[in-house]
């Protein structure tokens, strides 16, 4: 009897490689940017800046992470996938190392915005790539796969925080978090020698040179593509406004409004976090399955409900523990779909360009949401900040994916 991942687990050289480099690329980025969520209860304190201030941060980074992945997905459509990639790995790394030495909300406001840049191309180029090189049916598993690697970088930075924060001065330990967000650079020597460029986007970049003008990067929003356009930005918005409303704030709920220790904090999010990772890997499966449109629908709505009791609840803190699984398994599976979903719904000559701009509008509008919380749990609670902003995005994520068709299976050709 053979297992959902068996026949998975017989790639090709070309797409085992790609498929290590682009979740090592998604972990080591998910490590990067989860950093902050830890390092703001202690910034809030040693600085005194607001909620609303610190959310502001957090909002900021993922509106250059919009500009960043559109800047990234043209630059892939033009000069490569694999090239494009190495340089947004580079780039958020150095922008997080360089946040560690910052000593004002400013300084700290500059260096996150330009992390944020490198953020969002990272996955714009990296889905696109993988995408691109696993074949068709077995695609939504494999980008969904990579999704996983986010959760096992949230993971390593919640345990940089348990391990420094309880044997550290707060005071350093905050900054060797952002020290250690140097490291995803090495990985670069990795892909520079064992990935291969996009077969697709080779054969796509003859047919350009044959035809020129085929890969304009306003070609998205003409009235043929449009309505897929506005309709996929809108799904990603639900997506990541609800996951951004939540995560962002998780450590300070917990720590605040639980009044958990640093070592309790840290193993309540290890549950949501083991959640996540399941829930990236359900996801990823039932999306050859069952298909993008209902594996979506699904996660979407067991999403608004688990934020629902989550954060609107009288919980006792046994309860809450275990609510951190249902939590992250749905919050973090609804993203497993989509890579493979965009990517299907967007010809080649446009789909750095589409998939970066749609995934990214998405990341642009929901970067308001932390912020949104922020400055409405001053007049509410900031659980039920979150649990409005939360599961509002999450409808609005059911909507538009049932405006979509079903794209599983297709094969990419221009």
């Amino acid at each position: 009897m053979t297992g959902p991942w068996d026949e998975f687990g017989k790639l090709g050289k070309a797409e085992r490689s790609t498929l290590a480099g682009t979740f090592l690329g998604w972990m080591l980025d998910g490590m990067d940017v989860m950093l902050f969520s830890f390092v703001m209860p202690t910034l809030i304190v040693l600085w005194g800046i607001s909620q609303g201030e610190a959310g502001l941060l957090g909002t900021t980074t993922l509106l250059f992470s919009a500009f960043g992945g559109w800047i990234a997905g043209l630059a892939a459509d033009r000069y490569g996938r694999v090239r494009v990639l190495q340089i947004t790995i580079l780039w958020f790394s150095l922008f997080t190392f360089l946040s560690g030495f910052t000593n004002s909300f400013g300084q700290l406001m500059i260096t996150r915005s330009l992390q944020g840049l490198g953020f969002g191309g990272e996955w714009a180029v990296g889905s696109v790539l993988i995408a691109e090189t696993i074949r068709a049916r077995h695609r939504g598993k494999a980008v969904g796969f990579v999704q996983s690697g986010w959760a096992i970088g949230w993971g390593i930075a919640a345990l940089f925080y348990t391990v420094l924060f309880s044997n550290l001065e707060h005071e350093i330990a905050w900054r060797i978090m952002f020290w250690i967000g140097l490291l995803p650079a090495l990985l670069v020597f990795f892909i520079r020698r064992h990935v291969p460029e996009s077969a697709v986007y080779s054969r796509n970049e003859t047919l350009k040179k044959a035809e020129p003008g085929r890969g304009r990067a306003l070609q998205i929003f003409s009235p043929r593509i449009l309505r897929i356009t506005v309709l996929a930005s809108l799904l990603s918005l639900g997506a990541q406004g609800g996951y951004y409303a939540i995560t962002t704030w998780l450590p300070l709920f917990l720590r605040t409004t639980r009044d958990l220790s640093v070592m309790n904090t840290g193993g309540y999010l290890s549950v949501i976090i083991a959640g996540s990772f399941c829930g990236y890997l359900t996801a990823a499966y039932l999306a050859d399955r069952l298909g993008r449109r209902r594996t979506l629908i699904i996660f979407a709505l067991m999403s608004f409900l688990s934020v629902c009791l989550y954060m609107g609840f009288d919980l006792s803190d046994r309860q809450i523990m275990v609510m951190g699984f249902p939590l992250g398994f749905f919050a973090s599976g609804v993203f497993s779909p989509i890579g493979s979903f965009f990517t299907e719904l967007f010809p080649t000559r446009m789909r750095g360009s589409g998939q970066g701009f749609a995934y990214n509008f998405g990341r642009g509008a929901g970067a308001l949401f932390p912020a949104l919380v922020g400055f409405l749990s001053t007049r509410i609670t900031l659980e039920y900040a979150i649990a409005v902003f939360a599961g509002g995005a999450y409808l609005l994520m059911v909507a538009a994916t049932l405006m979509l068709p079903e794209t599983s299976g297709r094969e990419l050709s221009d």
